[in-house]
């Protein structure tokens, strides 16, 4: 498929992928709506002491991240959040909080998040310390007392040992000022004494406190303190209403537009010249629109409606059917379907109306035997006709051909229905009426029965010039249209061309003529009952001559 078919799908299904999105956005929105908002709060752990030791080494940081990692896988098992439950005093399954928890290590280092998302954000921040809390009970650092005394033990002596330094400090400087002021020889040595006592002592502070200061930083790589607690969150973290919304839009999006395209891949009908063209390898010769009416003689638009975008189309389907006859000229022309219901009968009716207007003498005969309707078409009476000549070789064709209200235009019925119309249809009667048809008119049209119902169409096929293959837009399916075709080319019958049916107004021809231009004739209106008549209206054109009428009529063609 090229680009633009991709496009005119789209196109064609715009109302199926709208509703889609529109469904797909309002289930997103009211569902997002109906969901409860969730929280998240987290504490963070520090891992080892390394970063309070500044001589801390690459082995204690290894280790504290290789510990970092293993307490995390700690955060969401049974011992951990079964003991928070507890504390708390939650009557849950511990595994409706493990699905609420998380322990993540940041990377690169010591430090140990632990997440909690709930739907109350207080609830949410209390859970989250109280894991911490539970973790760090459960290490090997949590339960040694005696060590945590010694620790204040040592830094109330390091606080000590700081005061007397400073104390001894501020004493030296008072003795320089001493011996300054010293008036013998006696007091300034005494003095000097005290200063270098001092000193001594100074220096063994300072060593006593370095030591004890290293055994304070000193600290265990396995051990656990919270750097961060956690804090009640303000803003919730989901659900993303735009984000679903938009998800949903994407999600309908491709579905209906798959939809689209796997439906256009089903639908294996033909519904545009193009379809014809590629399928079928013939010429559109004519696009009709559906055609509104009761009945058969409603739908005949050349007469009730002559200047209607409709009427338009069937005499562009006369001009193309003259322009593809140049070199073999159409004296009889067949027209046929695939199957019933397809439009055949109505385009007979109408495109020989439309020549009989050119001027052109035209004779249609309903050669359909099974379901005859052109005499309903033109309001004639059906009791004779074609089957009456076929069986009466004596019947004069005069009598069986019946005037209608369109100058120029005779129409030979289909007459009682035999038991057998194919026998008739090709016996030599047959080739015989057709050489005296001939005679009575420039053209001589045959609405035929469907060529894959009976084998009436393709035995006519082989006396007419031309066929012409009436294809009902969107309801005829390619392998019937090639099955039809390919009947008629087996007997070497002539396919002049398609008339597409009930086309789309994009893809008939005359969809730029703007209805405000039509003069439209009401069905219900004595005028339009007039022309359903038998006989011919009485009006001014009687007084013309001929060759006037027939120039007016080209007039309103054009």
């Amino acid at each position: 498929m090229e680009l633009r078919q991709y496009i005119a799908v789209l196109l064609k299904w715009w109302w199926l992928i709208a509703l889609s999105v529109i469904i797909a956005a309002a289930s997103a929105f009211f569902t997002t709506r109906a969901i409860p908002k969730t929280y998240v709060s987290s504490t963070t752990l520090m891992v080892g002491q390394a970063l309070q030791n500044p001589n801390a080494n690459q082995s204690d940081l290894y280790t504290g991240a290789a510990l970092a990692q293993s307490y995390s896988d700690l955060v969401d098992r049974e011992p951990v959040l079964q003991a928070t439950l507890e504390a708390l005093g939650l009557k849950w399954d511990w595994t409706v909080l493990q699905s609420m928890a998380q322990g993540h290590v940041v990377a690169g280092t010591q430090l140990l998040e632990i997440s909690v998302v709930d739907t109350d954000p207080a609830r949410a921040k209390v859970l989250a310390d109280e894991i911490a809390h539970q973790l760090i009970l459960q290490s090997p650092s949590a339960a040694d007392p005696e060590k945590e005394a010694e620790r204040q033990f040592i830094l109330t002596q390091i606080e000590g040992l700081k005061t007397n330094i400073k104390s001894a400090q501020e004493e030296i400087a008072q003795l320089d000022d001493a011996i300054v002021k010293a008036n013998s020889a006696r007091q300034i040595q005494d003095g000097r004494d005290r200063q270098a006592n001092l000193r001594a002592q100074i220096t063994t502070w300072q060593s006593t406190y370095a030591q004890m200061l290293s055994n304070l930083q000193s600290g265990t790589p396995n051990y656990l303190s919270v750097m961060e607690p956690a804090r009640i969150p303000s803003y919730p973290i989901g659900p993303n209403m735009n984000q679903n919304v938009m998800l949903a839009v994407v999600i309908g999006l491709a579905l209906s537009g798959s939809a689209a395209f796997l439906l256009e891949y089903i639908d294996d009908t033909i519904k545009t010249p193009e379809d014809v063209r590629s399928d079928l390898a013939l010429s559109v010769l004519g696009s009709i629109t559906d055609m509104q009416g009761d009945d058969y003689a409603s739908k005949l638009m050349t007469v009730n409606e002559p200047r209607s975008p409709v009427a338009e189309a069937y005499r562009m389907l006369r001009t193309n059917l003259q322009f593809s006859a140049i070199n073999r000229p159409l004296r009889t022309l067949l027209i046929t379907s695939s199957g019933p219901l397809e439009g055949k009968s109505v385009t007979a009716a109408n495109l020989a109306v439309a020549v009989a207007q050119s001027g052109k003498r035209v004779v249609l005969v309903d050669a359909d035997m099974r379901r005859p309707v052109q005499h309903q078409v033109f309001q004639l009476k059906d009791g004779f006709g074609l089957t009456s000549i076929l069986l009466d070789k004596d019947l004069p064709l005069a009598q069986v051909l019946q005037p209608t209200y369109v100058d120029n235009l005779r129409v030979m019925a289909s007459g009682p229905i035999p038991p057998d119309p194919s026998e008739l249809l090709s016996s030599k009667r047959m080739a015989a009426l057709f050489a005296q048809l001939q005679e009575q008119a420039d053209l001589v049209i045959f609405d035929s029965p469907p060529v894959l119902v009976v084998t009436d169409a393709p035995v006519l096929s082989t006396l007419v010039d031309g066929v012409l293959m009436v294809i009902r837009s969107g309801r005829t399916r390619r392998t019937v249209a090639k099955a039809t075709k390919d009947a008629l080319t087996a007997v070497n019958a002539n396919v002049v061309g398609v008339m597409l049916n009930r086309a789309s107004t994009r893809t008939a021809s005359y969809y730029y003529y703007s209805r405000a231009d039509r003069r439209i004739i009401s069905r219900k209106s004595p005028l339009s009952r007039l022309f359903h008549r038998s006989v011919r209206p009485q009006d001014s054109s009687k007084s013309r001559t001929p060759s006037a009428d027939r120039t007016s009529r080209r007039k309103a063609d054009i």
